[in-house]
């Protein structure tokens, strides 16, 4: 059997891969390829017609945004993907964009490279603390309940969910007070952050208006997909005040560049799409890619199809 890989996965993983199966890095000969892992190429409706022995589509990872699932489903092919393997590195880091973000550490590390300061613990560089605040989360799945534990758990924050397709119920079990409302959720917390799938449904989900019911002085953080955020409507929100701070990891396009208006402003930070780029994640994701392949090409059920 074919399988194509192009992309950078753990080297554990890639071997055993390479051991049971015939490894391509091109489509040169797409129509005898029996499956395909990916972590960011795209998988079009036409390459599927092309690939006439096409079983499965593996994910390494979450976002799936870059399949045509629509044509998968239409031609019986597999998909799969990850979606625990990196949730824990994704919390970790939401966490700590969400600290540095309150404390003002991007901003003064970038003023003191500069020699800005004149003296330690300037009285008019103040940041906040999180105990005892409200976080807002948008999305309930997998790394949203983990970044919830983190909160409350280790800050004592009162975390609020925002998911239409969790009930109440469920969402206390995962660890939120369910809000009905995303205007709601936005005026009533202090910390804000997104983990949604990037569909046609969630794209530019925050934009407009809804930047007008974020609670003043809120801080904004976006690990998931970049476009399921306007990012000129969050460039005027933090120029005019309306947010006093907001860090993102993904970007429509990435990696960001200088000509991205974000990064030009001293309240906004930003990183290459760095949430699942660990070497526990990058275990964790590349053996359970190449596990789950090849169990699919032998004709076992996938312990996590893509829904």
């Amino acid at each position: 059997m074919t399988v194509y890989l192009s992309e950078y996965i753990c080297p554990e993983a890639a071997s055993r891969l390479k051991a049971h199966a015939t490894v391509v890095d091109s489509f040169d000969h797409i129509e005898e390829i029996d499956a395909i892992i990916l972590r960011n190429i795209p998988v079009t409706a036409e390459m599927m017609a092309q690939a006439k022995k096409l079983k499965v589509i593996a994910k390494h990872g979450i976002g799936c945004n870059t399949i045509d699932l629509n044509a998968a489903r239409a031609r019986g092919i597999q998909v799969i993907y990850t979606p625990t393997a990196n949730a824990d590195s994704v919390a970790e880091m939401t966490v700590g964009l969400f600290l540095m973000m309150e404390r003002r550490l991007y901003e003064a590390n970038v003023k003191c490279r500069n020699s800005e300061f004149r003296t330690i613990a300037p009285q008019d560089f103040l940041g906040t603390e999180i105990r005892g605040k409200t976080f807002g989360q948008i999305g309930m799945g997998n790394i949203a309940q983990r970044i919830a534990r983190i909160m409350n758990a280790g800050f004592g924050v009162k975390v609020l969910g925002y998911d239409p397709f969790i009930p109440a119920e469920e969402a206390a079990k995962r660890g939120f007070e369910k809000v009905d409302a995303l205007e709601e959720l936005l005026e009533r917390s202090d910390m804000v952050n997104i983990n949604v799938p990037l569909t046609e449904s969630t794209t530019n989900m925050i934009s407009g208006d809804l930047f007008n019911h974020f609670k003043p002085g809120a801080v904004f953080v976006n690990a998931a997909r970049g476009a399921v955020i306007n990012e000129d409507d969050l460039y005027d929100a933090l120029v005019s005040g309306k947010l006093k701070a907001a860090a993102c990891d993904t970007f429509v396009q990435e990696p960001p560049t200088a000509e991205n208006k974000l990064l030009s402003l001293p309240n906004f930070s930003a990183t290459p799409h760095l949430g699942g780029n660990t070497e526990e994640a990058l275990q964790k994701a590349g053996t359970e890619v190449v596990e789950e392949t090849l169990n699919v090409l032998a004709g076992k059920k996938p312990i996590h199809p893509v829904p």
